[in-house]
């Protein structure tokens, strides 16, 4: 690995990766123009999604969100629309509120100031250095998952990397390697070589451009860095909820503000309870959120979809009212609506309810 105090060694690195980055880097949008509003969506959208997703659903938030007035002024149930699929609405959510924020304190423009960065919702170190490195070519450094590692490898790093000690160990050593003089593409470098060449499994270290700088490589210990982290064991959650329907509409509800998923939108249903069917917990969270009661209920469609280290089977019935139809008593939403076949796509809803809004289009589901 290379020496801190070397600097014809860090010469060295540098170059190799930036020539390499030059070459060699992907044509993400926000790259034409290195637009700091654009580069903060970007670093936004990237947590914990790949950069193949993140390049579709930027160029659909760009043309309905050109710019930070634009965000501002949108409607939340617009900004969570156009994030529907990302995950983490809390990210979405936190964008309008920081873009609001800043039409108030600084005209609209992302801050060039650390401090003032990291007072905006929802941007930590990481995406504040990002920004200003990215967008404004200062000599900030980074660490993602692809630069820690990278850097891993090219320390022979035999520690776990959110261990405390580690992570002030990568922090220096990306303070020491940072390119002062063109920060933006030595960070892009870094973190495009981690995506592309020195992946998770198998990386392609013939061709790396900074292979003769990499102790893992010299110790034949690539395969074993950086060292796995523990393995979480999976959480299996089981839940129920009811399709009603009256004739060809839909009764759908909106999520309390502060609850999981928050402002997004749902058939009525919950968790099942001990020794519950799934019919028994469709009809008890029916009542329980709505005061109805229902009947008929008939199996519609069974998903699973997955969140951190969850596991959500999400079983579905179609039926109707058992009573006359009267107002609901709201206890787990904001408030609801009937909504015909064709416009419950027009809705933000989470993963799984997602999923069975395209099977009943799909099916192109009458209702009768």
């Amino acid at each position: 690995m290379i020496d801190k105090e070397n600097a014809a060694e860090i010469a060295d690195f540098r170059q190799r990766l930036l020539d390499w980055f030059a070459v060699h880097q992907r044509p993400l949008p926000w790259r034409g123009t290195y637009d700091p509003y654009q580069v903060w969506i970007s670093e936004i959208m990237g947590q914990q999604t790949q950069m193949e997703r993140v390049a579709v659903y930027f160029a659909r938030w760009i043309s309905l969100f050109p710019n930070i007035a634009a965000v501002a002024a949108a409607p939340e149930q617009s900004i969570f629309k156009a994030w529907e699929g990302l995950g983490y609405y809390s990210r979405a959510r936190n964008i309008r509120m920081a873009a609001r924020q800043m039409m108030a304190t600084s005209n609209g423009e992302i801050p060039t100031q650390y401090r003032q960065l990291l007072a905006l919702p929802g941007i930590g170190p990481y995406t504040a250095a990002a920004i200003l490195s990215i967008a404004f070519n200062l000599p900030y450094p980074l660490l993602d998952a692809n630069v820690e590692r990278l850097f891993a490898r090219l320390a022979d790093i035999d520690s776990p990397l959110k261990q405390k000690s580690t992570q002030k160990r990568l922090a220096d050593l990306a303070a020491a390697l940072l390119h002062r003089q063109d920060p933006r593409s030595f960070n892009q470098g870094l973190m495009e070589l981690g995506a592309l060449i020195c992946t998770p499994k198998k990386p392609s270290c013939a061709i790396c451009p900074v292979q003769p700088h990499c102790r893992a490589h010299r110790a034949d210990t690539v395969d074993l860095r950086p060292l796995p982290p523990a393995r979480q064991q999976r959480i299996d959650i089981t839940m129920a909820c009811a399709i009603i329907r009256r004739g060809p509409l839909f009764f759908i509800q909106q999520r309390l503000p502060d609850d999981i998923w928050g402002g997004l939108w749902e058939f009525p249903g919950g968790r099942l309870e001990a020794d519950e069917t799934p019919l028994q917990a469709a009809i008890r969270e029916v009542e329980e959120e709505t005061g109805w009661r229902v009947s008929n209920l008939t199996p519609f469609a069974t998903v699973v979809h997955h969140y951190t280290r969850y596991r959500v089977t999400l079983h579905s019935f179609c039926c109707q009212l058992l009573s006359p139809l009267s107002e609901p008593e709201l206890t787990a939403a904001t408030q609801y609506t009937w909504v015909p076949l064709a416009k419950l796509s027009d809705f933000p809803f989470p993963a799984g309810h997602r999923q069975l809004v395209t099977a009943l289009q799909q099916k192109k589901f009458s209702g009768k």
